[in-house]
């Protein structure tokens, strides 16, 4: 069963991540990171599993695909250059060092251009051979 999991900074500044669809029990973690975040969220998992076998209820089989605002999408992937994925986006650097840290709001437009980035960058990296 594939079940989105929304990653987040919080306005108190900590990292969350909760999955979007109802399974019949909730899934939460959170984090001073995402990866933290990321981290306890399947820890959570893992833990509902456990308590449902003891009570005799199967858990579904979760294939988690992963959401995240751009401030956990830069601090997750924190080996990204935001000033060189910036300049190749179109976006001015210190506007996007803004939307990582979570000062500012990114509009749907500029998640499409940081989106479209990551995927051609994302089929680049499958086609290379070191």
């Amino acid at each position: 069963m594939r079940a989105t999991v929304i990653i987040e900074l919080s306005a108190d500044k900590e990292f969350y991540a909760y999955v979007k669809e109802d399974l019949g029990f909730g899934l939460m973690g959170c984090g001073d990171t995402a990866e933290e975040a990321k981290k306890d969220l399947l820890v959570a998992y893992e833990e509902m599993k456990d308590i449902n076998h003891e009570q005799g209820i199967e858990t579904p089989v979760l294939n988690f695909v992963y959401k995240y605002d751009m401030a956990s999408f830069f601090s997750y992937y924190s080996m990204l250059n935001i000033t060189e994925v910036a300049r190749n986006i179109g976006i001015n650097p210190s506007q996007l060092r803004r939307y990582s840290r979570g000062i500012t709001k990114a509009s749907e437009k500029q998640y499409s251009q940081l989106r479209e980035y990551i995927h051609k960058i994302a089929n680049e990296l499958l086609n290379t051979q070191l």
